[in-house]
């Protein structure tokens, strides 16, 4: 059996790369596999590990991708990692960035650019390869972008865009990191399909790196466990699912969650019966139409969730709420019962809003102590320009206790795992006791028992007097047993 990619024995040169034993992994013609495991197990350590990024003491990895011609690994192993990363605009990436449409200079790429320099720069301009792209833009329903700025793409929307790029590359073997989140249910429904098409029809083989274990598509034909820095040996999809621990149905202790229940209420908290009241309310880039003509009210208490199709306005119309959209001021937006631009600053509004989206997660590449990311949510900054005091310290490191990041209040955010550099946001979110708490996709990158812990955590703070929330998700079940509203935004084509 051709064995496409094989590691024995194998320990990086870097102690600081170094998994807790070393490594065995395999991958033979024909499979598929899944690597699944908690966050912070060494997921992807092993897969920079079979990519070659991290070269092995005597022990290198042995390659064999035939029948593609190219030799090297970079040229036959795709990896994607959903960093939500807007193309060449990476360095200057800011919070706000997407919906300042102003700023955009002539330099900014634009998607059907990007995807024709990556099909130019992957292979020859033949039919079937024509035939391919075609099909690709059909798949992900890309076409009403191919003449958007990449800026201005939503959180799935820019991963329609790197699957395509990635694909249009033909590799022999991909690798993608968490594909299906932040996609709605139709288009991740297509992927899978997609992805089954393309490795029967090509010399394709796939890696997905997963930490939501209960959704292991069924073209994978393997799943590698790695948990705790050590890397299990390879077991059929079969054994894998039956074999594997069931969803936990609580994870927060009830020692916790009483304590977030019965927290010090704040003296300066708004009395509002209305908490969003949204008038016929609009935006537009250029012909683009993002929102038209919505009415929404949010009354205080309410828990509401925000559903649509990728593109369809969800976290443009958090924007609005959070302010950091600047066609927020002319639109008919009262907050906490104030009417926006009758005198309150941005910093008066996020005083009372705990936020959390896939852009603040993109925003955030700043190599700070984990503590002080969460604290920064206390001041409402990127970085943190005021220094916290003790206390306020003590109450970052309860949060972060509280979302099982014990440990790690001195651990750079970027040596972190995504999953969890998301529990850090999220313990930035809820550290000033926020009246709204606006979630935009909280569970992105979360293994099973995070995602379980952060939703007892949402449904214990909902318990709270005077809080409201907005949650977005593109999983039904991940909402909160809390949820008593919904709102559904259809994208205008």
């Amino acid at each position: 059996m051709q064995r496409i990619i094989e590691i024995k024995d194998g320990v990086t040169r870097m102690p600081e790369w170094r998994l807790a034993k070393p490594v065995d992994f395999t991958m033979e013609a024909g499979e598929h596999i899944a690597i699944v495991g908690e966050n912070g197990g060494g997921k992807t350590m092993l897969v920079e590990i079979i990519t070659g990024r991290h070269p092995l003491l005597m022990n290198e990895p042995k390659y064999d991708f035939a029948p593609s011609k190219r030799e090297s690994a970079s040229e036959n192993i795709r990896y994607i990692t959903f960093r939500d990363s807007y193309g060449d605009t990476d360095g200057q990436y800011y919070l706000q960035q997407r919906w300042n449409q102003q700023e955009i200079d002539k330099e900014t790429p634009i998607v059907g650019d990007l995807l024709e320099k990556a099909f130019a720069l992957s292979g020859e301009d033949t039919a079937e390869r024509r035939e391919l792209q075609q099909h690709l833009y059909d798949l992900f329903h890309i076409r009403h972008l191919l003449d958007k700025y990449i800026i201005l793409l939503s959180s799935g929307e820019l991963r329609k865009f790197q699957l395509t790029k990635t694909l249009l590359a033909d590799p022999r073997v991909l690798i993608m990191d968490n594909p299906f989140i932040g996609l709605d249910a139709d288009t991740r429904d297509q992927l899978k399909d997609l992805l089954e098409t393309l490795s029967k029809e090509r010399a394709l083989q796939i890696i997905l790196v997963l930490s939501k274990t209960d959704d292991v598509p069924e073209f994978i034909t393997h799943v590698v466990e790695v948990n705790k820095m050590v890397v299990g040996e390879k077991q059929t999809r079969r054994q894998y699912v039956e074999n594997r621990t069931p969803n936990p149905k609580r994870v927060l202790s009830e020692e916790d969650r009483n304590a977030i229940i019965n927290l010090p209420y704040r003296t300066n908290d708004y009395d509002s019966k209305e908490v969003v009241k949204m008038n016929k309310v609009s935006i537009r880039y250029g012909e683009r139409v993002i929102l038209d003509t919505l009415d929404w009210t949010v009354n205080n208490g309410e828990r509401w969730a925000l559903g649509g199709q990728n593109g369809a306005g969800k976290s443009t119309l958090l924007s609005l709420v959070c302010a950091d959209n600047p066609q927020s001021y002319a639109c008919d937006i009262a907050l906490f019962g104030n009417p926006r631009g009758s005198g309150e600053s941005i910093w008066d509004i996020k005083k009372h809003i705990g936020y959390v989206s896939p852009e603040m997660h993109r925003a955030y590449q700043k190599n700070l102590p984990a503590v002080r990311i969460v604290a920064s949510g206390l001041k409402d900054s990127m970085g943190l320009y005021v220094k916290p005091n003790e206390n306020e310290y003590g109450i970052c490191r309860w949060w972060m206790g509280i979302f099982g990041l014990k440990g790690k209040e001195d651990t750079p955010f970027l040596k972190l795992s995504s999953g969890e550099q998301r529990l850090v946001l999220l313990a930035r979110a809820f550290v000033k006791d926020p009246q709204l708490l606006i979630l935009d996709e909280p569970l992105h990158g979360l293994d099973n028992r995070n995602r379980r812990l952060v939703k007892d955590v949402i449904e214990a703070f909902c318990q709270r007097h005077n809080k409201t929330m907005i949650m977005v998700t593109h999983y039904k079940e991940e909402l909160p047993a809390c949820i008593d509203h919904e709102l559904f935004l259809r994208r205008h084509v």
